[in-house]
């Protein structure tokens, strides 16, 4: 069975390319530059995919190993796109024994994609994430920077459409 990538493709700028060169170069000759320059990239290009990756080992000269280490050794870092609408699935414990599992289940179906992953068309992430100070509401899941709580599998197709039309 073939193993199904939902990625947005690699599409950086000139202008972005150029940005992330002025970075790399102004931390040149500092000790420990690779974290503010990945932070740095993360933020020109919104996460930090393997072209990025490359930049930054070659205009470092560190070892693309080391670059690709640190990126996915830190949560802060992502290695895949966001999409316009981030999807986060509170798996704290409240929220998965009133059944957020199933819930984030549902959302990997009906989007089909994979936890930090991007639907094609760039419109919806999701991850999963713990305790976001809601037990009470729980389920909950937030898009974007609104909260959806005591929600359920049937809930998904009715949320999800109020920013398929956006």
């Amino acid at each position: 069975m073939a193993t199904k990538t939902a990625t947005v493709p690699f599409s950086g700028t000139p202008e972005q390319e150029k940005r992330l060169s002025d970075v790399i170069h102004a931390h040149l000759n500092d000790k420990g530059a690779l974290m503010p320059v990945l932070q740095k990239a993360q933020d020109i290009y919104g996460y930090l995919p393997i072209e990025v990756q490359k930049m930054i080992a070659v205009g470092l000269n560190v070892p693309l190993e080391e670059v690709y280490g640190v990126a996915t050794f830190y949560s802060q870092f992502s290695l895949y796109p966001k999409g316009q609408y981030k999807i986060s699935v509170c798996l704290g414990t409240a929220c998965y024994v009133k059944g957020a599992g199933d819930v984030f289940e549902a959302l990997c179906k009906k989007l089909n994609i994979k936890s930090g992953e991007c639907t094609p068309d760039g419109r919806f992430s999701l991850d999963a994430c713990r305790c976001v100070g809601a037990c009470g509401l729980a389920p909950v899941l937030t898009v974007n920077d609104e909260v959806y709580g005591k929600v359920t599998v049937d809930d998904i197709d009715t949320i999800l459409s109020k920013y398929q039309t956006a």
